[in-house]
């Protein structure tokens, strides 16, 4: 009877073990996908904010071919 009950001591151990192992992975999986869905977020914000810069860099040119026309 008592190599049944190291039996359950151990078994007890293992399952505790893959509990905490099991927990870890899960918390490292939502952080994962946390900053995945930041990462996604984060290019579209970028893509944006690209076109603004386009679209300014254009408004700078036509303002500045005005401008020398305007000094000529």
């Amino acid at each position: 009877m008592a190599v049944l009950g190291r039996k359950r001591m151990a078994k007890s151990r293992l399952t505790q073990t893959a509990e905490k192992i099991g927990s870890v992975m899960g918390r490292a999986d939502r952080t994962a996908h946390k900053v995945a869905k930041a990462g996604v977020v984060a290019k579209k914000e970028l893509a944006a904010i690209s076109k603004q810069v386009e679209a300014l860099k254009k408004q700078l040119q036509k303002t500045t071919r005005k401008l020398q026309k305007a000094l000529k």
